[in-house]
């Protein structure tokens, strides 16, 4: 197998086994209306933290099934509604600081943006960084959050692909893949991006999902030998 029929099968493989957005994994459907968005940042902020992905997810659950899918709703809760959420995650590290931050936050989206996040997409008029910085200035929202929140909101704000940060590369590095966004974004169909970019972190943050896909691959290699 040529290199860049390598790299394609490898990245395919990386899509079977691991492709799934966080937000997908938190129950959120995501489209381009002002809940959903929202309720993408709070996961954001969420997975931001230096906690597990899979009890930040978790947490964010607990956090909509409470009824706090929207900044109303999450600045209308009080503190220790947020606090007891947050804990039924397990996210109890920072359950406290982040329930203050979550509700601040909540206030300031409905203050800034009327709480419609399609507002700051507006305001950034399609600019990528823009929008890296308009999201950094929410509380809870630093550089790791603000790329997460694009990194998983590219689908449907198409203008950010392919948006595949840091972490991403990290990911792609561990399974020798390149190491350049378009180099990167070659590999899959331009609607898979967001999924794509998903697994290439859980690559990064987790080498059992880089044996998953060597496995993967071998698997297919040994197959492909004996036809």
């Amino acid at each position: 197998m040529n290199p860049k029929a390598a790299r394609r099968e490898t990245a395919h493989a990386l899509l079977d086994t691991h492709g799934r957005t966080y937000a997908s994994q938190a129950g959120i459907r995501l489209r381009d209306t002002p809940q959903p968005l929202y309720q993408l940042l709070v996961l954001a902020c969420l997975l931001s933290a230096r906690i597990r992905a899979s009890v930040a997810v978790d947490a964010a659950r607990e956090l909509f099934e409470a009824d706090m899918r929207t900044p109303r709703r999450m600045q209308d809760a009080t503190w220790q509604q947020r606090v007891d959420a947050l804990g039924a995650g397990h996210y109890r590290r920072y359950d406290e600081s982040t329930s203050t931050t979550l509700g601040k936050g909540a206030a300031f989206i409905r203050q800034r943006y009327g709480g419609d996040l399609r507002r700051l997409r507006e305001e950034a008029g399609g600019d990528p960084a823009r929008m890296q910085e308009l999201l950094r200035e929410l509380p809870g929202i630093g550089p790791a959050g603000a790329d997460i929140f694009l990194r998983e909101v590219q689908g449907i704000w198409t203008e950010l692909e392919p948006y595949l940060d840091g972490k991403a590369v990290q990911g792609a590095q561990r399974l020798g893949l390149p190491t350049k966004s378009r180099d990167l974004a070659k590999l899959v169909a331009t609607e898979h991006l967001a999924v794509f970019a998903a697994a290439l972190v859980r690559a990064a943050l987790d080498k059992s999902v880089v044996e998953d896909v060597k496995e993967k691959v071998g698997t297919a290699a040994r197959k492909d030998r004996r036809h």
